[in-house]
This record gives C-alpha cells, structure tokens and sequence, in this order.
C-alpha cells in the first residue's frame, strides 16, 4: 500500500464522485487518476490495466469534449438514453475485445490472471465510452466491474485499490439513483 496507491485511490473517488454530480470537472480529474493508477498497475503486473489508464486518459478529453457540447444552464450535464440494440451490440463487442485480449496477455506476458484482467479492462473501457456519452445505464456497467475489480485486486493484495473499487460500487449505485432521476433525451 504506497502512497501512490492511497493518491491514485483518493483522486479516483473525487473523479467518480464528480461524475456523479454531472460537473465536466470530473474529467480532469479522472486524467490525473489516470496516470496515477497507470503507474501503479504497472509496478504490480497488471498489463492490461496499466495499458488500460493509458486509453482512459484518453477517454477523459474525449469525455470532457462531450460532456462540454452537453451542459444545460444548471451547469450541469444532460443524460442521454440508449437503445437495447445499442447495448447488447456494445456489450458483444467488448465480449469479444476482451477474450482477444485475455488471450494475448496468456501468451505474451506473465499476467497471473489474463482473461479476468482482460475482460474487465475491456468493460471499462465501454464503461468509460457510455459514460462520455452521458448514457444512464453506464452506472448498471460500472456496478458490476467495480464488484469483480473489488475482488480481483483482494485476490492481487492491492488492499487500498479493493476498498476503493468496494466505494466505486457506492458511488456507482449513488449515481444511478442520481442520474435516473433526470430527464433524459436520446442521442
């Protein structure tokens, strides 16, 4: 437990929590978490999620580019809906990204567990894009990897990163109950 991890695990949870509220400043945040966490996936081997912080980072300009072209007078940011269609296509694609990936790192790296790295890499990433797009049902997503990251990271002996993906699942079902409160519009 570094102080790099209690830092990155301190920004996360201000990043999510500003998600939450629907302020476009969660997205500069969540870039520094980024980075921190980047640094600590990559001292304990977790390939794929250190890779991982790298296409977050990205996602958070993209996410800030978004959400800026969707704030209401409030200063808040508008919801968005989506079809069925749309998310059982974008829940297959990442099936498949994923068992691509998980059977990468098997061959490639001394990953201890590829496919679970893999595969919740991937759903973070689509995590990541549905909540850019402001899509209510990115909280349903991030409940269910936040729960699987919390016992991943028990079984890594990344205490600190457990707790904080275990505050993830709070913040996660707090923020559905925030967002599913707002009127949405369709994208």
């Amino acid at each position: 437990m570094s102080g790099l991890e209690w830092l990155a695990a301190i920004t996360s949870a201000l990043g999510v929590w500003l998600t939450g509220r629907r302020t476009v400043w969660c997205w500069p945040v969540m870039l520094l978490a980024s980075v921190l966490y980047g640094a600590v996936f990559a001292q304990d081997h977790l390939y794929a999620d250190a890779a991982l912080q790298a296409v977050f980072a990205a996602l958070a300009l993209y996410g800030l580019w978004c959400w800026l072209r969707g704030v209401e007078e409030s200063g808040q940011v508008r919801i968005a809906t989506t079809t069925a269609q749309t998310l059982l296509r974008d829940t297959g694609i990442t099936a498949v990204a994923g068992l691509a990936l998980g059977l990468a790192l098997r061959a490639i790296t001394d990953d201890p567990m590829p496919l679970s790295d893999a595969g919740l890499s991937a759903y973070s990433v689509l995590g990541q894009i549905w909540t850019a797009k402001r899509y209510r049902a990115c909280w349903v997503l991030w409940i269910v990897v936040d729960v699987l990251y919390a016992l991943l990271f028990v079984q890594r002996r990344l205490f600190v990163t457990a707790v904080l993906y275990a505050a993830f699942i709070g913040l996660a079902v707090q923020g559905w109950r925030q967002w599913r409160g707002v009127a949405a519009h369709t994208p």
